[in-house]
């Protein structure tokens, strides 16, 4: 779905920006219902508390998570998979609210992909310090689906590169809610977070909050 250049109804968020074939940066395009995927985060964190997962080779990862929807994505010393129960609890991850899944269809249609039905939201909390090393999303089931990144709270820089680990990343600073959506020939770009920054959010204090959608299973 792509904003006709003579529609002049206003708009809150800024025009889309491609980084990629495949990609497109939306910034501000959750800043409308921001408040309410706040409060939406607290209440699947109440039910799945963050964690810090721990890699197949034995690393301690410094952003926290947990998940929400049918399926959630967990890491161990014997590898990366998806679940439908929480490891730690071992029951259901709770259902994806219904706020979380309007906004990733959304910004899954302005970015060109249609149909966008996601199973699974990684939510990573980010303190200061905390980073993401350049990696691929290849856990899923369906490869013909996008991502979609949503982020709260204080502002990352966001690392996006090729499919080839050797290519250098560009770097985009991402505000609260800046949504990024891969897919496509980019589907399989590596991407990362540099260190956050500390800093003081109005709403969410000293912590970035980031909402990844997938097609899992």
């Amino acid at each position: 779905m792509t904003r006709s250049l003579f529609d002049e109804t206003p708009t809150p968020y800024g025009a889309p920006e491609a980084i990629a074939p495949g990609a497109v940066l939306l910034r501000g395009f959750a800043c409308p219902v921001a408040d309410a995927l706040a409060q939406s985060v607290k209440q699947v964190i109440a039910a799945a508390p963050l964690r810090h997962l721990v890699t197949p080779g034995g690393h301690t990862m410094s952003v926290a998570m947990c998940n929400c929807g049918a399926l959630g994505w967990t890491s161990c010393r014997s590898g990366y998979r998806y679940s439908r129960t929480d490891p730690l609890s071992g029951q259901p991850w709770p259902a994806m609210p219904g706020c979380f899944l309007a906004i990733a269809v959304r910004a899954a249609a302005e970015a060109g992909f249609d149909n966008f039905r996601p199973d699974a939201c990684l939510i990573n909390r980010y303190e200061p310090g905390a980073r993401m090393s350049l990696h691929q999303d290849r856990d899923e089931g369906d490869m013909t689906a996008p991502i979609v990144s949503v982020s709260l709270g204080l502002p990352a820089v966001f690392l996006f590169g090729s499919g080839q680990r050797s290519d250098r990343p560009a770097r985009y600073r991402l505000a609260h809610g800046d949504v990024v959506v891969w897919g496509g020939p980019s589907r399989l770009a590596f991407h990362g977070v540099a260190p956050l920054a500390d800093g003081d959010h109005a709403q969410l204090g000293r912590q970035r909050i980031n909402l990844t959608f997938r097609c899992a299973g």
